[in-house]
C-alpha cells in the first residue's frame, strides 16, 4: 500500500483550527491530491465549509442507529475540490466520553479499509486541543498521525493549550514516531503576538510554519458556508492557505518538542513585556 501523509492539527477551541484545516484541505484538493478531512470535535462542524453547510452524518450517531449497515458512502461526504469529509461526532454534553467518536471513527475507517478504497493520499485530522484526553489523543496514541501541527495565536490561553499539547506529543514521541512539525499562528493581532509566538516556537524546539493574517474575508466566506479557497480564490488570504498547504507537504523539520513547565510558561508570556 502506498504511503499516506497523515496530519493532525490541534489547537484550543475557537482558535480557528477548523477554518485552517478546511482551507488546507481545499488547497491540497485544488493541487490534485486526494484528501480526507476527519473532524474530531464532538460539535461535528469541522468540514461544514467544505460541503457547503450541508448537514453531515457523524459516525457516532450513525453507528448507534445502523450498527449492521455501515458503508463508506453512508459516512463520507464529497466536498469542494474533490475532498472527502468525515465527522466523528460525540455524545450529548455531559454524557459519555467526548473522545469516543474519534475512537469509533478510527475503528470504522480501518474496518472499511477506507484509505485504500478511496485512494487517499493526505489525511487531515482536525482535533480539539483544550485538553488531550485519551480519546482526543487517539490519532497520536495509535500512530495514525505522525505529523502534528499546533494552531495558536498570541493570546495566553491559546499559547497555554499549545504548550499542553506539546507535552502530549513529547510523551508519545518518546515511544513512537509522532513528531511536531511546527506552529501555525492564526493571528488575532494580540499585543506582541509575533514576538511571543516566535518565542514559544523556539522554546518548543520547533518552527512557525505559517502566519495567517486576520482578514474579514474569512468570516465573509464562512457566512456563505464556503472555504476561502472556494469563496475568494484570488484573495491574498487564499494565497496564504496555498503556501501553508505547500509548506506542510514539503516540511521535513519534525521534532520531539521540549514543552515548558507552567512556571516556565508564565515567564515566557511575560518576557517580551519585560524586554519592552
Amino acid at each position: 500500500m502506498k504511503s499516506i501523509k497523515q496530519i493532525a492539527i490541534y489547537g484550543k477551541g475557537g482558535i480557528g483550527k477548523s477554518t485552517t484545516c478546511s482551507n488546507i484541505s481545499a488547497a491540497l484538493g485544488l493541487m490534485g491530491y486526494r484528501v480526507l478531512q476527519i473532524g474530531c470535535d464532538p460539535k461535528a462542524d469541522s468540514t461544514k465549509n467544505l460541503v457547503g453547510g450541508r448537514k453531515m452524518p457523524n459516525i457516532l450517531d450513525y453507528v448507534k442507529e445502523n450498527s449492521k449497515d455501515i458503508s463508506i458512502d453512508k459516512i463520507v461526504t464529497k466536498g469542494f475540490a474533490g475532498t472527502y469529509c468525515i465527522e466523528a461526532g460525540g455524545p450529548e454534553p455531559g454524557i459519555g466520553c467526548a473522545g469516543r467518536g474519534i475512537i469509533s471513527a478510527i475503528e470504522i475507517i480501518e474496518q472499511l479499509n477506507l484509505f485504500k478504497e478511496l485512494d487517499i493520499e493526505v489525511v487531515v485530522y482536525d482535533v480539539l486541543g483544550d485538553v488531550v484526553c485519551g480519546g482526543f489523543a487517539v490519532p497520536l496514541r495509535m500512530g495514525f498521525a505522525k505529523e502534528v501541527y499546533l494552531v495558536t495565536s498570541g493570546e495566553v490561553m491559546a499559547l497555554y493549550a499549545a504548550n499542553n499539547i506539546a507535552k502530549a506529543i513529547n510523551r508519545f514521541g518518546q515511544r513512537s514516531d509522532v513528531r511536531l512539525g511546527g506552529i501555525i499562528c492564526n493571528r488575532r493581532n494580540a499585543y506582541l503576538e509575533k514576538e511571543i509566538v516566535s518565542l514559544l516556537s523556539d522554546k518548543l524546539s520547533t518552527q512557525v510554519i505559517g502566519w495567517i493574517p486576520r482578514d474579514n474575508i474569512v468570516q465573509e466566506c464562512e457566512l456563505a458556508e464556503k472555504t476561502v479557497m472556494e469563496g475568494s480564490p484570488d484573495s491574498n488570504q487564499a494565497q496564504v492557505y496555498r503556501e501553508l498547504a505547500k509548506s506542510i507537504l514539503e516540511n521535513e523539520n519534525f521534532v520531539i518538542p521540549t514543552p515548558l513547565t507552567d512556571e516556565e510558561f508564565d515567564k515566557l508570556v511575560k518576557e517580551p513585556l519585560i524586554k519592552r
